[in-house]
C-alpha cells in the first residue's frame, strides 16, 4: 500500500481557508497561527502540483481545481468524524445526529416526528440525545447538507444541488387563506368559487425567493394568474398568517401552517378556480454521505411515518 502524504489537517485547512477567503479569517476559525495556516496551504497545493486558489491581494479565491477538491475534502472529513464515532453504541450516536428542516416542515412537522421517534428508544438513548435541529428555508437546508453541516434534510420544495441523494417523502396540501371578515372570505362562505381574475387583482402574501413554500406557489398559481400584480414578501409562513388575518392580501399556504388559524377562525380557506395545490416534500442526504446507525434508523422511522399517515 502507498504510503499517503496527505493529511486531515490540510484537508480542514483548505476548507477553512476556502470558506473564509483568506487564510487571516481561515487560521481564527480552526485555532491555528496565520502562517500556519499559509504554510499549510502552500504545502498542500505544492504536494498536489496543483495551485487551489487563485490570489488576489489578500482574497485566496478558489480556482477550478480548488472547487474539484472541495466536495471531496468535505466528504473526506465528514467521513473521518464518523470513523470517531464508530467506538460509540448507536443509541450514543443519536446525540450527533444533525437535522435540518425548511421553515414550515420544522415549525409544524418535526416536532411531532422526533416525538415518535424518541418515545420507543431505551432511557439510556432518549437521554444522550443531543442533536442540532436547523430550521431555515429549503435552499438554506441543501446547501448545508451538501456542505456536510447537516446529517439529513426535511425540504418542501424541489432540490437543485447534484451532491444531494433526494427521496420523495410527504405530500402537503397547499390552501389559499384570507382573513376571515374579507369580501373574499364572505363571497367564498356563500358558496363562490373566486374567479381567476379577482385572485389577479389581490395582494399577494409570498415567502421570499429560496423558500419551498414560494417555489410551490409560484409553481402553483403563476400558471393561471400569470404574474403577482401586487404583493408582499415576508420571511416566514408564521409572518403571511398574521398578515392575512389581518386583512393585508391573500396567502398560499401548508395546510399544516393554517390549520389552527383555520379552526379558531381567524382564516378562512377560499374556495376558488385553482386546481387543487399539492406539494411533494422530500429527504435530502449527501450522496457521499457515511450513513451512521442513528441517521439510518432515523431515515427509516420517517419514510415509516409517511406510509402510514
Amino acid at each position: 500500500m502507498d504510503v499517503l502524504r496527505l493529511t486531515l489537517r490540510q484537508l480542514q485547512i483548505f476548507v477553512a481557508v476556502a470558506n473564509t477567503g483568506s487564510t487571516t479569517a481561515a487560521s481564527e476559525a480552526i485555532a491555528l497561527s496565520q502562517s500556519a495556516t499559509s504554510s499549510a496551504v502552500n504545502e498542500l497545493e505544492r504536494m498536489l502540483s496543483l495551485r487551489l486558489f487563485d490570489r488576489s491581494g489578500k482574497r485566496l479565491l478558489l480556482n477550478d481545481n480548488g472547487r474539484a477538491l472541495l466536495p471531496r475534502a468535505l466528504a473526506m472529513l465528514d467521513a473521518a468524524a464518523g470513523i470517531e464515532q464508530m467506538a460509540q453504541e448507536a443509541g450514543d450516536q443519536l446525540q450527533s445526529l444533525r437535522i435540518g428542516a425548511s421553515t414550515t416542515l420544522g415549525n409544524y412537522v418535526l416536532p411531532g416526528l422526533l416525538a415518535r421517534f424518541l418515545r420507543p428508544q431505551p432511557p439510556r438513548a432518549a437521554g444522550a440525545w443531543r442533536s442540532r435541529v436547523v430550521i431555515g428555508n429549503t435552499a438554506a437546508i441543501c446547501d448545508a447538507v451538501a456542505a456536510f453541516d447537516l446529517d439529513v434534510g426535511l425540504i418542501e420544495g424541489p432540490s437543485h444541488q447534484s451532491s444531494l441523494a433526494v427521496t420523495p417523502w410527504l405530500k402537503d396540501d397547499m390552501v389559499v387563506v384570507a382573513a376571515s371578515d374579507s369580501p373574499l372570505a364572505r363571497r367564498s362562505a356563500a358558496g363562490e368559487r373566486i374567479p381567476l381574475r379577482d385572485l389577479r387583482e389581490e395582494v399577494w402574501l409570498l415567502r421570499e425567493p429560496g423558500s419551498g413554500t414560494r417555489e410551490s406557489t409560484d409553481q402553483a398559481l403563476l400558471p393561471h394568474l400569470n404574474t403577482y400584480r401586487r404583493c408582499i414578501e415576508l420571511g416566514s409562513s408564521e409572518a403571511i398568517k398574521h398578515a392575512a388575518a389581518e386583512g393585508l392580501g391573500v396567502g398560499c399556504l401548508s395546510t399544516w401552517a393554517v390549520q389552527e388559524a383555520l379552526d379558531a377562525g381567524r382564516l378562512c380557506k377560499l374556495v376558488t378556480a385553482l386546481p387543487r395545490l399539492l406539494r411533494q416534500c422530500h429527504l435530502v442526504v449527501h450522496r457521499d454521505k457515511q450513513p451512521t446507525a442513528a441517521l439510518q434508523a432515523f431515515v427509516g422511522h420517517l419514510l415509516s411515518d409517511a406510509a402510514a399517515a
